[in-house]
């Protein structure tokens, strides 16, 4: 069978002025950023996607780096990343580059350190504001150097959408496309014990890529392009992909009350929702839907928490009813408190009201039927 590129690792990018910041990024000169990216899936070679999407001038990359990661900032033996044969390039403002092959054999679930040399001034890096893992940043070009001692330590990743794997036989492979309750904001930093971490140790074939983005909205334009609008790039057009996973609708109820706009209606989010099942069934995928999660204690102020309930309850109904989607895994039943259903249960809540802690990411991850994903 021919060898064939699928997603082994993915992850959601924002544009660094977006009005609303959960985190703000940074620029970078002269200044080597080591990420840590979690692998979903392995393969024989490794291919890196980099982002310069929401940059406002040309990207220069002096120099690019990939290894297993032995422990903290330390690399294996590693490899140089190439672009058209060149060690050094330059990424024009709102382009992305794939690297050339990398004859790199990784594992599902082994950890690579991928770094990058950053010689001129970057303006503020596209980015990943709530990865739930740190990145290294030190001066200089040390990216062939075994360890960063001394380093600066940042829970964000930049400049990174994706590492594909090359396999001889092609796994399904889903997309997880949604909000923070994929990224896992709320569980434990660096560990992987979010949602799409638990469900993949769950699996016996395939693997699920994370394209979760804290704060994104289906319906609008706020932390991130709103999930209709960047679901070809994110979802349809990952390569490999076989289904999808969808987490949406807390955001579109009350985040929009922080930068003075209106929750989005029952009507709004069913069309929404609608719209992404019947353009995964066009291109032939499989779509699978979350209901939404209570979110009633939210502890951050000024928040449409109570007055928006009742648009929770009619799409999560809808949700539940509807034959529209492939599969339906109700997170709402899963995590909402018995005795007070608008709010998480306290023994899965992360303890902002709004997010679930490492337990509660585990009892979201079991919710997903695996006799419907990948069939």
């Amino acid at each position: 069978m021919q060898n064939t590129w699928v997603a082994g690792f993915r992850t959601g990018v924002i544009d660094p002025n977006e009005q609303i910041k959960l985190a703000q990024s940074r620029e970078f000169s002269d200044e080597t950023v080591r990420h840590v990216l979690r692998m979903a899936g392995g393969g024989d070679a490794v291919r890196v996607r980099l982002t310069n999407r929401y940059g406002a001038a040309p990207l220069r990359i002096g120099a690019a780096r990939i290894a297993g990661r032995k422990a903290g900032s330390a690399i294996a033996e590693d490899r140089e990343v190439t672009f058209g044969g060149a060690a050094m390039v330059t990424i024009d403002a709102g382009a992305e580059l794939v690297s050339d092959t990398i004859e790199l054999p990784v594992a599902a679930g082994e950890d690579l350190l991928l770094s990058l040399y950053l010689p001129e001034p970057t303006g503020l890096a596209t980015y990943s504001h709530q990865p739930g893992e740190i990145a290294y940043i030190v001066a200089g070009d040390r990216t062939s150097e075994v360890e960063l001692p001394g380093a600066q330590e940042v829970p964000l990743r930049f400049f990174i959408t994706g590492v594909d794997v090359l396999v001889s036989e092609q796994p399904p492979i889903a997309v997880a496309f949604g909000d923070s309750w994929f990224e896992g904001v709320g569980t434990t930093l660096s560990a992987n014990r979010r949602s799409v971490d638990v469900l993949n140790a769950r699996l016996s074939q395939g693997w699920v890529v994370n394209n979760g983005i804290a704060g994104n909205r289906l319906t609008a334009e706020e932390i991130g392009e709103s999930g209709v609008r960047r679901f070809d790039s994110d979802a349809l057009r990952v390569p490999g992909v076989t289904d999808i996973l969808l987490n949406f609708g807390i955001n579109d109820l009350i985040l929009g009350a922080m930068g003075g706009q209106p929750s989005a209606t029952t009507e709004e989010l069913i069309a929404g929702f609608t719209d992404l099942a019947d353009r995964a069934h066009a291109a032939g995928l499989r779509i699978h839907a979350a209901t939404i999660g209570p979110y009633a204690g939210c502890v951050f102020p000024g928040l449409p928490l109570l007055e928006t309930q009742p648009t929770r309850h009619a799409v999560n109904e809808w949700l539940r009813t509807t034959d529209l989607f492939d599969s339906i895994f109700d997170v709402d039943l899963a995590v909402a408190d018995p005795h007070r259903p608008d709010y998480i249960r306290p023994e899965f809540d992360s303890g902002d009201g709004m997010h679930l802690n490492d337990a509660g990411a585990a009892a979201m991850a079991a919710t997903i039927d695996l006799t419907a994903l990948f069939h």
